[in-house]
């Protein structure tokens, strides 16, 4: 059990790097967004499908066997559409193999748009002769902003709660009385797909930035509600709101009868906004912002946040909520989430509808 699951992990962590910055490498300017959201789509897909295969457990005890031989196929599809996949053109370019690059946007394009892209490659600076940062020069003055706020956004991702919420959906449902909390919990994961379909939607009209406030935006309100103070949000059913109600349902005895529906309710809400921004958007947003010549591992440092986050998170969420109450715990997570609002609101940068070339000028005019 434990090498399979080393192993599964290595395959996610490279794959969980690689699929966003290729798709964005890849990508017309025009529909990355949505195309980039088609990744986080699959994710909310595969985590639903998880959920549901673990139905049959309450009527088979060994059928946790057939769940891990699933995960078979969609690995062998990946392996298989990777296989007969074009490379990416710019990266291709970077290194200098031309006819390569033209033969990949001949592949993706059409061959009608190779001098196009070609040109737009060139007049860009793509093939710059600056050769491939190394690991320090990510901490450099020069690049450490933009690093930093790519590691940010996978933080403030993670620790807004959403593995807790789903990991341990079950259980939380289960102390609030829902019977089938197997059921439930496949609930939550139809609502993580619902949102992202609406996200895949709105990526390249409302733009990243916008997503991101939206999602994480909504628990400003409810803070200042529950000062008696009235603060109108076009975002009340975002992810700190969504928060606050499931901490409610758990604290006010008054609302004890229904705990349930609002343990429910405040889940479904919660992941639901958590889908429109804070989860596709990140891992569309880094390879955008990073220089070409660091992107590469650029994202894979921001990865290794967003795991080492998803590491603590599931170690050390039940422990927590043990000693302090789920209550807490929820309102830890809500405090993040403004948290993140602030921060967004003043570092992420706007990229809908510019080239990856455009953002890379503008954020290093220097390159």
């Amino acid at each position: 059990m434990i090498i399979g699951r080393l192993l599964a992990g290595i395959g996610i962590g490279i794959t969980s790097a690689i699929v966003p910055l290729y798709i964005s490498e890849i990508s017309p300017t025009d529909i990355r967004g949505a195309l980039g959201s088609v990744n986080q789509l699959f994710i909310c897909i595969g985590i639903l499908a998880a959920l549901v295969a673990g139905l049959p457990l309450s009527r088979s005890p060994v059928w946790w066997r057939g769940m891990f031989g699933l995960a078979v196929i969609p690995s062998i599809l990946l392996a298989l559409g990777m296989t007969y996949s074009p490379e990416s053109p710019r990266w291709l370019f970077q290194q200098g193999k031309i006819s390569e690059a033209e033969k990949s946007i001949g592949t993706l394009y059409g061959k009608e748009r190779v001098p196009e892209v070609m040109y737009e490659l060139r007049t860009a600076g793509q093939g710059s002769t600056e050769p491939e940062a190394g690991w320090i020069d990510l901490f450099s003055k020069r690049y450490w902003k933009v690093v930093s706020v790519g590691a940010a956004l996978f933080f403030f991702q993670q620790f807004a709660g959403i593995n807790a919420v789903v990991y341990y959906s079950t259980a939380v449902f289960r102390s609030a009385g829902i019977a089938s909390d197997v059921a439930a919990s496949a609930l939550v994961g139809a609502s993580n797909v619902f949102g992202t379909v609406i996200a895949s939607s709105l990526m390249d009209r409302q733009g990243r930035k916008s997503l991101l406030i939206t999602s994480f935006s909504g628990m400003v309100g409810f803070l200042f509600f529950c000062k008696g103070s009235f603060f109108q949000s076009e975002s009340m059913g975002s992810i700190g709101a969504s928060m606050l109600l499931l901490s409610l349902s758990f604290t006010w005895k008054v609302l004890a009868p229904y705990s349930g529906i609002l343990a429910v309710v405040g889940t479904v809400l919660y992941v639901l906004s958590f889908s429109l921004g804070a989860g596709p958007v990140p891992a569309l947003l880094l390879p955008e912002i990073f220089a070409s010549r660091i992107r590469a591992k650029a994202v894979a440092l921001s990865l290794c946040m967003h795991w080492i986050s998803n590491f603590v998170i599931g170690l050390y969420f039940l422990s927590v909520v043990d000693k302090f109450g789920i209550s807490v715990v929820y309102l830890v997570f809500a405090a993040v989430c403004l948290l993140a609002v602030l921060f967004m609101a003043g570092n992420v940068v706007e990229t809908k509808g510019r080239s990856l070339e455009e953002i890379e000028l503008a954020l290093n005019p220097t390159t």
